[in-house]
């Protein structure tokens, strides 16, 4: 499911965050960080992925900053039952490692984006707020790419044939599209910001963002991570820009 758009009524109220880590050390490095902006406030924490969901359930935050490995249950099931909830929080995975292949599983559940834990605290701030203003997760295009593109690889040579398979129906999905819609999906799987589509694509941001919600809706996909995998799964991304 979709998240609701941010309530208008709560446009000056800050961003309401909870951490789900298993590490304390962790916990409080991103409550230090997230806590030193003046709109982010960090209303909760968790140790675990079942503690996670409960907490979310109680306190209703507006992003949920989600560690994959933990015990009782993983970030992956957590992700999963948080966005199967009416009017779920946006959910950002955290991970050591790009090549995670559970990372990948996460943004097909339909996360929002990933970020490694090693990512400099000023972009940590902006991911959070772009996954609210716009639901973009706001990470270096090159990055998005270059780590889809990775953990994707993995998983396809341990699947084999299943790999051919998402092909395929990856294919048939983007068949749906208009032509522009084709570019505006395939910039998407690049890494491109709504900006750099604009500017590259010769269309106007509220232009672009009308063809990014038509293709959300024709690919049947939750956020803009999801659009990068289908490009991906098709074998799009090894277009240069």
């Amino acid at each position: 499911m979709t998240p609701a758009s941010p309530d208008p009524s709560r446009a000056d109220a800050p961003i309401s965050v909870v951490l789900v880590d298993d590490d304390a050390l962790v916990r409080t490095g991103l409550g230090l960080i997230l806590g030193g902006a003046p709109d982010l406030e960090v209303v909760g924490e968790a140790g675990d992925g079942r503690a996670g969901v409960d907490l979310v359930a109680q306190l209703k935050p507006d992003v949920v900053l989600m560690d994959i490995r933990m015990p009782r249950m993983d970030g992956l099931a957590a992700t999963a039952e948080l966005l199967a909830r009416e009017d779920p929080p946006r959910v950002i995975v955290l991970t050591t490692f790009d090549t995670d292949d559970m990372v990948l599983e996460a943004l097909r559940i339909g996360a929002h984006g990933f970020l490694l834990k090693s990512t400099r605290p000023e972009h940590l701030v902006e991911a959070v707020r772009a996954v609210v203003r716009d639901g973009e997760p706001r990470l270096s295009p090159s990055v998005t790419q270059q780590l889809i593109a990775r953990v994707a690889g993995g998983v396809q040579r341990l699947a084999g044939g299943n790999g051919e398979a998402r092909r395929e129906r990856a294919l048939q999905l983007l068949e749906q599209l208009t032509d522009r819609e084709h570019e505006v999906a395939v910039a998407i799987g690049q890494g491109w910001s709504n900006a750099q589509i604009a500017a590259r694509l010769y269309m106007g941001v509220p232009t672009v963002k009308a063809h990014v919600s038509r293709v959300l809706v024709k690919l049947g996909a939750a956020n803009r991570t999801q659009i990068a995998l289908v490009v991906h799964d098709a074998g799009l991304t090894e277009q240069t820009d």
